[in-house]
């Protein structure tokens, strides 16, 4: 079970399709923490992120939530790409929306809801852009707005800086960091870039064949485990 003042924790967590990809993970996780999940392709980091989330089975050990985190109410998860085809005829409103698809809310508490959003993740104004016309910056952008409207405690976010520019890389988790300090959110993000993570990183899981490190970033970084990790070259 969490003890007082954990979001979500883990006992000797096993995770995987079918097959262990990662054994024995234990770990608390708590407000206006943030975690940077490293590792090499393939070595587990979005399968560890989606059974975090309760999209997919453990396959062992124990997973302990709070109560607004067990029942998604008070987590939110921003996945790779937006489950939607580029030329969908949707306005980027209507994809925030989404966030709040099973929510009991009035018409106007969802348009205030969205129109707030819009300013947090630098879209003000842009809610009737269609979907077709954002650029990638602003399709992430979206994907973290849509999880912002369920006002969560725990932010999961799978790459949400792959592929774009450093100078848009950069200004989200800027944006990202403010609002871990402004509302105390606890921020779990897989990420390659070692960079940002460095920069920003409260702690750090750096899963290393199938198992994994735990800890402050400053310690893993210097202790040498995160460039044993993902190569010698890893920090140079």
């Amino acid at each position: 079970m969490t003890t007082p003042g954990e979001l979500l924790s883990t006992s000797k967590l096993v995770v995987g399709f079918r097959t262990p990809l990662l054994s024995g993970l234990t770990v608390q996780f708590r407000p206006s923490e943030w975690w940077f999940v490293l590792g090499r392709n393939g070595a587990g980091k979005s399968t560890l992120l989606h059974t975090l989330a309760g999209l997919m089975p453990p396959l062992g050990g124990e997973l302990f939530c709070v109560a607004g985190i067990a029942n998604r109410s008070a987590l939110g998860f921003v996945p790779q790409e937006p489950p939607l085809q580029p030329s969908l005829p949707m306005q980027l409103a209507e994809f925030l929306e989404l966030g709040l698809a099973d929510q009991r809310t009035s018409r106007k508490e969802r348009d205030a809801a969205v129109a707030a959003v819009l300013v947090h993740i630098g879209l003000s104004g842009l809610g009737s852009l269609r979907w077709s016309v954002l650029s990638l910056g602003q399709r992430r952008r979206a994907l973290i707005g849509r999880a912002l409207l369920r006002k969560p405690s725990l932010m999961i976010l799978d790459e949400p800086t792959t592929s774009l520019d450093p100078g848009t890389a950069l200004q989200i988790v800027h944006d990202l960091d403010y609002l871990r300090l402004s509302r105390g959110l606890c921020l779990l993000h897989s990420s390659h870039d070692l960079v940002l993570a460095q920069r920003f990183a409260t702690h750090l899981v750096v899963i290393d064949d199938g198992e994994a490190h735990v800890g402050p970033a400053d310690l893993l970084f210097a202790t040498g485990v995160v460039a044993n990790a993902l190569g010698t070259g890893a920090l140079s």
